[in-house]
């Protein structure tokens, strides 16, 4: 399971930023750059650790590198996130079908 890896990419707030913005259609980094509160340089880094978490596609375009979103990047994590709430939903259920105990 790699979901810890997308966990810790998904950590830190720029970098969930970054993902709202590239929710909107694929940007460049010089794009991006201009919308956030990070230099250019910062940017790059954070868009490395969320194409290496697999959250990122990038396409060479002439000079420029394209960024976007890989929805299927997040199966591993909503696969864990859907199994933990599986989970207490599950116990939340047995719990409440169990008879009262007439103490």
């Amino acid at each position: 399971m790699t979901y810890h890896i997308t966990i810790s990419a998904l950590a830190d707030p720029t970098r969930r930023q970054v993902l709202e913005l590239l929710g909107a259609g694929p940007q460049n980094v010089a794009q991006l750059a201009r919308q956030l509160p990070v230099s250019r340089p910062a940017v790059s880094q954070h868009l490395k650790v969320l194409r290496d978490a697999g959250l990122l596609a990038v396409t060479p375009q002439g000079t420029s590198r394209i960024y976007r979103l890989v929805p299927e990047g997040a199966n591993d994590l909503r696969e864990y996130l859907d199994g933990l709430w599986g989970d207490a939903l599950s116990a939340f259920k047995a719990h409440i079908e169990k008879e009262p105990d007439n103490d």
